[in-house]
């Protein structure tokens, strides 16, 4: 496996080894020992997630908060999206900003969101199957969001805004200005 730091160095892109031959492919998607080692600390991934969507799909900005932080590791199994990591540590020397992946079924990259982080991700291809693993349980109490258009952030999702399917819930996610955020001095792993 290849671990790549982003532009936020929190936020990391791992690229599995694919071994393909006439037959197909085998990759190992996850590997636990290898990840705490790269990263210098311990997770416990307790909960798989998986969603199926059509192209225009958009989910997020979601993330939870404390004692319910989440850490995400995603990854695409079929299709393609466009998968976004917001730092919402306020104090954080990269506050506001973000990193944008695309993830597809052909490039099998992953992508690794800390807590501290608001995630969504655009679908870019019908029939998307996008799948994540959490270090903690979904927790309604603790699960917040940031409007996806936030002009203070500026994501380029890649698509025209009315081409973009939401929720309900995320049509009225608040700006990042007046959402509860993480603070950077918090400790966010034990």
């Amino acid at each position: 496996m290849k671990f790549t730091r982003t532009k936020i160095e929190d936020v990391v892109i791992i690229e599995p080894k694919v071994h393909g031959d006439e037959r197909g492919y085998f990759v190992e998607t996850f590997r636990q020992d290898l990840l705490e080692e790269f990263l210098g600390f311990s997770l416990n991934f307790c909960q798989d997630n998986e969603s199926k969507s059509s192209k225009g799909v958009l989910r997020g900005l979601h993330y939870q908060l404390h004692p319910d932080a989440q850490t995400k590791l995603v990854r695409v199994i079929k299709g393609k999206v466009l998968d976004v990591a917001v730092d919402i540590r306020e104090g954080s020397p990269t506050f506001g900003e973000y990193v944008a992946v695309e993830l597809s079924e052909e490039n099998k990259k992953q992508l690794f969101v800390p807590r501290g982080f608001a995630h969504g991700f655009v679908v870019l291809e019908d029939d998307t199957i996008f799948a994540y693993k959490v270090d903690n349980y979904y927790s309604p109490e603790c699960d917040r969001g940031i409007a996806f258009d936030d002009p203070s952030i500026g994501i380029d999702w890649g698509l025209p805004k009315e081409e973009l399917k939401l929720s309900e819930k995320d049509k009225k996610q608040p700006l990042l200005k007046d959402a509860e955020i993480f603070n950077f001095k918090d400790k966010l792993y034990e």
